[in-house]
């Protein structure tokens, strides 16, 4: 491994209902939803003491809600943050907020980063929480203070279009959701992501000085900006790959995969190729990559050049 690579860090044993103090104003509950996308839960943080926020309160799980509040017996939760409107992070909130009187805070509702194409029939993207709807919209350098702590919106597009990290400057931390993950990389499926937004914001979360990143799945990630740059190097190789295997002929998305996901977890292949997607939707957008019609997972993929 080069002197400059992060490994992924899949060393994560926390349980899922225990509540643990990850550092001085920041604690953790683990949600009892693994699966080949969650690793081993989502994660939900609480911010403060005495009167707290409490960031992604997860799926529609009543035992996380209960665990959640049980938490914070004898505080009061006076902010509800939501990173992103997939159905494993924002759900919770209705329940959340119906017990506590919380405000909630979010970019926006859910929505694509481009129109669907008339030739797409098949829907990437189910698991998206449309009925998610926030009380205070916030974006890019808004600040959001409470007692003890101060948060400041991030926008990462990519993962979603509405996706937000939360900066906490003095503590040197990052709420970063599913935009940054330290055990796997991020799935960017479009139409619901778009891998242009994506490269652009792991730049500009690499460009901040906060090093600690807490993610939506899976363990802290120290060196947050380092981590960031070996991502952004992780998926320009994946590009290069896929230029790689186009430059022996032209090729669908399936044989992409398996020229460039070599033993990739089988309940995978689908949210590869739509990473796959991704990427070509930004070759093809520059002139590298060329397809007949709309660049969509169904279609089939060369050279400009050829």
């Amino acid at each position: 491994m080069a002197e400059d690579d992060v490994p992924f860090n899949r060393n994560f044993p926390l349980k899922p209902g225990v509540v643990e103090e990850v550092r001085p104003g920041i604690r953790r509950v683990l949600c009892n939803n693994p699966s080949p996308f969650t690793f081993t839960g989502t994660v939900s943080y609480i911010v403060g003491r005495g009167k707290v926020a409490i960031i992604d309160p997860g799926p529609d799980n009543e035992a996380h809600a209960a665990a959640l509040l049980d938490a914070v017996s004898g505080e009061t939760v006076t902010h509800i943050f939501v990173t992103h409107t997939h159905r494993d992070h924002s759900p919770n909130t209705g329940r959340l907020k119906a017990a506590t009187g919380a405000t909630v805070y979010a970019e926006g509702t859910h929505r694509a980063s481009r129109p669907r194409y008339e030739s797409e029939k098949h829907s990437p993207e189910s698991g998206a929480d449309r009925e998610f709807n926030p009380d205070v919209r916030v974006g890019e350098g808004d600040v959001v203070e409470g007692d003890g702590w101060r948060l400041e919106a991030v926008t990462t597009p990519g993962h979603t279009a509405n996706h937000l990290a939360f900066a906490w400057p003095e503590q040197s931390a990052s709420f970063v959701g599913d935009h940054v993950m330290g055990w796997s990389t991020s799935i960017v499926a479009p139409p619901d992501g778009s891998m242009v937004d994506y490269m652009a914001s792991l730049e500009r979360l690499a460009g901040r000085p906060e090093q600690l990143y807490f993610s939506g799945h899976g363990p802290e990630i120290p060196e947050g900006p380092r981590y960031v740059r070996f991502l952004i190097r992780h998926r320009q190789a994946r590009e290069a790959s896929i230029l790689h295997r186009l430059s022996k002929g032209e090729a669908d998305i399936p044989t992409i995969v398996r020229a460039s996901y070599i033993g990739i977890d089988p309940r995978l292949t689908t949210a590869a190729g739509y990473s796959v997607l991704a990427h070509l939707e930004d070759l093809v957008a520059r002139g590298v990559v060329a397809t007949g019609g709309d660049p969509v997972i169904g279609g089939t993929y060369r050279l400009a050049s050829d």
